[in-house]
């Protein structure tokens, strides 16, 4: 009788066990790059992100209209050329093509860098409001449904309506 008595205690409490960790996984969703989109301050952020790439693509069109003026001159005068001046020219074209995309590089990965720099407030708030919704909540988990692609998953809340008026978004 004792045994039984352990027994049915054991599994009464791996059955409350297993209905408090059921209570504590409560999963939310949200597509966040929708909800930093909905932000008022995305706008000026682009705003400012558009004017610095600007400075940058000024440069790149001058490089490359300097580039492609001297392939046509090149093309032109190529039937005409010595070796010597033509394996320099194309040393040239070669150089100046390499400078061109270095710089493409160096000018797409400091866009990059400087719409991290400005955006990483912005996602910060946002971020900061999800989490205070799900602790509010109760919320053990929120996904970011916008990069999250599951094939089958628990049912979860949508916390966009929630996060949309914890940030004074309409």
């Amino acid at each position: 009788m004792k045994k039984l008595f352990k027994v049915a205690l054991v599994a009464a409490g791996m059955l409350f066990a297993g209905n408090f960790a059921q209570a504590q996984s409560k999963i939310g969703h949200i597509n966040f790059e929708q909800l930093v989109g909905l932000m008022p301050e995305t706008k000026t952020l682009s705003a400012q992100i558009d004017a610095y790439k600007q400075t940058f693509v000024t440069q790149l069109t001058t490089m490359n209209t300097e580039l492609q003026a001297k392939l046509k001159d090149y093309n032109d005068k190529k039937a005409t050329m010595t070796d010597a001046v033509r394996v320099a020219k194309e040393n040239e074209l070669q150089d100046l093509n390499k400078r061109f995309q270095d710089y493409q590089n160096t000018a797409q990965q400091s866009v990059e860098t400087k719409g991290n720099e400005l955006t990483k407030p912005l996602v910060d708030k946002a971020r900061a409001a999800v989490a205070a919704i799900a602790k509010e909540k109760g919320y053990a988990y929120v996904l970011n449904s916008s990069q999250t692609d599951l094939i089958v998953s628990p049912d979860a809340d949508d916390l966009m309506a929630a996060a949309k008026l914890k940030l004074g978004l309409k």
